[in-house]
C-alpha cells in the first residue's frame, strides 16, 4: 500500500454512510425483556407500563437482522437499513488495498433521549474519519469510525460512534500456546480459584446475592463487599451456539469438543447455585447438545499453565 491510498480513503470523510434508514421494528418490550433476560439486568425502570429501554440498546433498534438480502437504496425491504453507495465504494478501495479482513475495535455511544416501547426509530449516519496507514498486531490497515444519530420523529435520541479495522493480515508463526484469559483485580480470584480446579462464585455480604462474572461491586445492593462460595459443579445448558470456524493451531484434537478443528458447542450454562457462566459443552457431538440438558463441570489443564472449567453432559459422564 502507498500513501495513494491514504488520499483516496480520506476523500470519503464526510460523506454519509446511511441514509434515511428505518428500524426494523418500533421499540417494543418483548426485545428489552430478552436483553435484560441475556444481560441479568433486573432493573425496574426497564418493565411494566412506564417502562423504557436500555440505553445500551441504541444500536439494537438500527440493526438489519439476520437474513436481509439488501444493503442499499431508501425504499422498500432492500432500503431499511439506508447503506449509501459511498460507504460500499470506501470498503470496495479498502478490499482493493489487500485490507480484506475486518475487525470491529470499539464503540462510543450518547444518550440523549429515552426511548420507549412503540418509538420508531430513525437514523442516518456518516463515514467520520479514516485514519492513516497504522500497523497493528493484525497487520497494516486503516481505522474506519461512522457516527449514526438515532432519532425518534425530529429528536435525536443518541449517536453511535463504531470502528472499524480494514487490515491486510500480517504473515505471523502460529504461536502453539491457546489464547490466555485476561486476567486483572477484578477477576484474579477467580482465575486463582480455576488454577486450584474450584469454581468460585461471588456473593455480596451485604444482601448474599451470588453474581458471575466477577464484578468490583455488587449489582442488585451496590455493596462492594463480597466473598465466595464454591459451586457444586452440577448444572444444565440454559442456551448454546454451534461456533464454526477454521483449524487454528493452538487448538489440537481431544476428547475435549471445545479443541477439534470442527464445529464445537458454546454453552451459557446454568449452575446449580442459580448463576450463568460461559463454557464448552463436551462429551457430545455439538449437534446433540439441548437446552436443559444436565451438565457436570471438569476442569481440563491445556498446558502447564492454563487450566479451563468445561461441562461435560452427564449422559457422557461415567
Amino acid at each position: 500500500m502507498s500513501d495513494e491510498w491514504g488520499v483516496r480513503l480520506k476523500a470519503y470523510e464526510g460523506r454519509p454512510a446511511a441514509v434515511a434508514g428505518v428500524g426494523k421494528d418500533p421499540v417494543n418490550a418483548p426485545m428489552i425483556r430478552h436483553w435484560c433476560e441475556a444481560m441479568g439486568d433486573t432493573s425496574p425502570a426497564y418493565e411494566g407500563p412506564d417502562a423504557v429501554a436500555p440505553p445500551t440498546m441504541l444500536q439494537v433498534w438500527t440493526m438489519a437482522g439476520l437474513g436481509h438480502t439488501g444493503q442499499t437504496g431508501h425504499t422498500g425491504e432492500t432500503g431499511r437499513t439506508g447503506r449509501t453507495e459511498a460507504y460500499d465504494e470506501l470498503l470496495a478501495l479498502l478490499d482493493e488495498a489487500g485490507c480484506t479482513s475486518v475487525v470491529a475495535t470499539d464503540c462510543e455511544q450518547e444518550y440523549l433521549r429515552p426511548l420507549y416501547p412503540g418509538d420508531e426509530v430513525t437514523f442516518d449516519a456518516v463515514i467520520e474519519s479514516v485514519s492513516e496507514r497504522k500497523t497493528t498486531k493484525l497487520g497494516t490497515g486503516y481505522f474506519v469510525t461512522t457516527r449514526m444519530d438515532v432519532r425518534v420523529g425530529a429528536e435525536l435520541a443518541g449517536t453511535h460512534r463504531f470502528r472499524i479495522l480494514k487490515y491486510k493480515p500480517a504473515h505471523q508463526k502460529p504461536k502453539s500456546r491457546r489464547p490466555r484469559p485476561v486476567v486483572n483485580r477484578d477477576n484474579a480470584g477467580f482465575w486463582d480459584g480455576v488454577a486450584q480446579h474450584r469454581l468460585l462464585i461471588q456473593r455480596c455480604t451485604g444482601c448474599g446475592t451470588l453474581r458471575h462474572p466477577w464484578l468490583p461491586g455488587c449489582n442488585a445492593c451496590g455493596c462492594p463487599d463480597w466473598d465466595t462460595v464454591e459451586a457444586s459443579g452440577e448444572g444444565s445448558v440454559y442456551s448454546y451456539v454451534v461456533m464454526h470456524h477454521p483449524p487454528f493451531p493452538a487448538f489440537t484434537p481431544s476428547d475435549h469438543a471445545a479443541d477439534a478443528a470442527g464445529p464445537y458447542a458454546v454453552g451459557l450454562i446454568e449452575l446449580a447455585e442459580g448463576v450463568r457462566i460461559v463454557s464448552n459443552v463436551i462429551g457430545v457431538p455439538y449437534d446433540k447438545v439441548r437446552i436443559g440438558m444436565p451438565v457436570q463441570l471438569e476442569f481440563h489443564s491445556y498446558d502447564d499453565e492454563l487450566v479451563l472449567p468445561v461441562f461435560r453432559a452427564r449422559e457422557a459422564v461415567s
